[in-house]
Parts: structure tokens; sequence; C-alpha cells
């Protein structure tokens, strides 16, 4: 085969490659930046123009709220506390849940206006019960969201009201929104949530996925003149013969309308469940390969993953999945519960889809002495 004739095969390949793992088309979505993110697996299954900066409107207060459960969980904070009302609290602009400085509302109430009726006035009261200022706030989102791997995400409040130097893009958004389903699912509920009442002022949560898709359980909406409309939108169903749940996350900004944020976000998150399958190819602890021990009081130990490994793919190519396994050899003892003794990697086709650290799921002490001796020299011949 001539140089021309291999380098168009592997451009064949590719391009085969790739069609089968796009095989239908995403819908068309009415909005600047969108993404479609299966969560169960990380994998990003469609998106247009995920790194643009934008506004995030109050998207941003995801990230307050993963600071404030972060420190509910570290008991630096207290569902029944009552942080004082600031007047840039109580004076703040935009959507409210109308906190009363004259009776401060407790951290569980204010977390529900929040997360529910999009309160300004709560993330600020919030932001000044963690940090002092609400500018001093914005300085520890900005160092989470480093430690988060944030590459093109800058908050300049709590809140999202508009500033120049306050962005993020639809993958940062993503990222976010995972880590605080994966985080704190004890306090991811609050987002499923269709109203809330405070100060005997009824307030609907702007979510409608909410009330039109059962199988919807959160995430965030958000909205300014120069952001447009946005929806972050997060759906777990039934993997069809699976036996999991995958979900999937949907990331819609600056559509046109209310309305239109909906029902791009709907279409979204259909059109992954409906032309994609989860694949467990392993679960947790589950032997995925049988390693031979040197020197150790045991010949062999079980190799797996220490978290259920899923993988997306089109459409009815489960067969197609391959795993492929690279181990460390000679594996010498002792080995410890959890020891990185491998690579997993699992592939569709040519293409890599996930690749995994293969860890010991036992410990393997040392041999005696003649145990050990035996392997010594049984080494020397396999060299």
């Amino acid at each position: 085969m001539t140089r021309p004739t291999r380098l168009f095969a592997a451009l064949l390949l590719a391009i085969v490659t790739q069609w089968a793992f796009a095989q239908v088309p995403p819908p068309t979505i009415a909005a600047r930046s969108w993404l479609l993110l299966d969560v169960s697996s990380g994998q990003l299954l469609a998106s247009s123009e995920p790194d643009m900066k934008v506004e995030p409107a109050s998207l941003t207060k995801l990230m307050t709220a993963y600071l404030a459960f972060a420190a509910l969980r570290d008991k630096r904070l207290a569902l029944d506390q009552r942080p004082a009302v600031s007047k840039a609290a109580w004076r703040a602009i935009g959507s409210r849940m109308f906190v009363d400085p004259a009776s401060p509302a407790t951290v569980d109430e204010l977390l529900h206006g929040m997360i529910i009726q999009s309160g300004n006035d709560a993330s600020i009261v919030l932001a000044e019960a963690l940090a002092g200022t609400e500018e001093t706030f914005a300085e520890q989102m900005n160092r989470e969201a480093q430690r988060m791997g944030l590459k093109n995400t800058h908050f300049r409040n709590a809140t999202g009201l508009p500033d120049p130097e306050h962005y993020t893009t639809a993958r940062d958004l993503a990222t976010i929104a995972s880590r605080l389903i994966s985080d704190f699912p004890q306090n991811y509920s609050l987002y499923s949530q269709k109203e809330y009442i405070y100060n005997n002022i009824r307030q609907p949560n702007r979510n409608r996925l909410l009330f039109i898709d059962p199988s919807v359980d959160g995430v965030k909406t958000g909205h300014t003149e120069a952001a447009g409309y946005c929806l972050i939108a997060s759906s777990k169903r039934e993997q069809p013969g699976g036996g999991f749940q995958r979900r999937l996350l949907s990331v819609v900004l600056g559509a046109a309308s209310a309305s239109a944020r909906a029902i791009e976000s709907q279409k979204l998150l259909n059109y992954g469940f409906q032309n994609y399958d989860g694949v467990r190819v392993f679960a947790k602890d589950q032997a995925a390969a049988t390693y031979e021990v040197w020197k150790g009081s045991a010949k062999e130990v079980k190799g797996g993953v220490a978290q259920d490994l899923i993988v997306t793919i089109p459409h009815g190519q489960a067969g197609s999945v391959k795993a492929e396994i690279e181990r460390v050899k000679p594996l010498v003892a002792p080995v410890t519960r959890g020891q990185r003794i491998g690579t997993l990697r699992v592939k569709l086709g040519d293409q890599l889809l996930a690749e995994r650290p293969l860890i010991a799921l036992s410990e393997v002490p040392e041999a005696g002495f003649v145990g050990r001796a035996w392997d010594t020299i049984r080494l020397w011949f396999e060299k």
C-alpha cells in the first residue's frame, strides 16, 4: 500500500469512527451557547460554542450554593442560624425573597429563597455570613473555581448581577452543576421544589421543566438583558436493560424567552436519552482482571475500578464496546488494597471513550523468606 493510500485509509477510518459516534446529529438549538453532558459517564454528547465567555446571570448562584453547602458540611454554617441582613442585601435589586432586617431568616430559609425563588437578597446574606462581605465571598468563589479547574470563569458577586468582569462558559457551568449534584446529593433536592412561600409571598420555581417533565429534578434559571434567558436542567432516567439510572445535564445560554429556554433544554435532554445508551462496563469493586503477584502470600490479586465505569455510546452499539487492560509487570508484593496495578481503557472501535486506573481489590502481604527467595529466582528467568 502506497503512503498516500495509507493516509487516505487512515482518514477514512477517522471519518467513519467519528460518524459512528455521532450518527444522529443534535437538534438545532436557538441559543448563543449550549451543551449536553452525560453526567453518568462524564462524556460531552453535543455542544455549540461551549467555551464562549458569557454573562451567567443567576446561574452564578450555583457556585454560591456550592460554597454554602460546603460550609454546612464543615459545620461553619448551621441551618437554624439567622445571619444579619445588611442594607446591601435588603436593597438588592432584581429577584428577591423579601428578607426582613427586623426578623432575619434562617440559613435553611435563605437557601430555599436563593435556590427556588432565585433571591438576590438571600444570596448576599449567605455570602456575608460566610465571608463578611460579598466582595470577599467573590474571592472565595474564584478560588473554588480554580480548584474545580474552570478555565474561563471569574466571579465578582454572589448573585449574577451584571459586571464586566463577571463571566463564565457553558462548559464551566456544566462542571459546577455536576459537582454540586455529586458532592451534595442531600442538598440537591432543593432544586426540585416547585415553589416556596416566605413572608406570605408564594413564588414558583422558574425552571418550567419541573412542571412538565417528571424526570427533571433541577437545576437553575438565569436572566438579564445582556445574558438573555438561560437554563441548566438535569434529568435522571432509567437506562433500559442497564439496571441503573443515567443523568443528563443540559446548559442553554442566551435563549430568546423563558419558554424558549425550556423548549430548547427539553429538546437536548430528549435527544440524549433517545439517541445514546449508557453501558456500565464494570461496577465498583467488580473484578476486571486477575494479576499474578510475585513474592506474595497469595499468588494473584483481582483488579477493578474505584467507581462504576459507565460509558455513553450511540443507541444500539453496546456490542462494539471493548475493554483493554495495560498491566503493571511484574507486580511484586506487598500489594495494598486500592493500589494502582494497571490502566483500563474502554473503546468503541478505535475511539477511546474512557480511561481509568485499575486498582487492587484486596491486599497481598509479602510471602515468607522461602517464598520471596523462590520468586526472586523465577523473576531472573522471566527477564
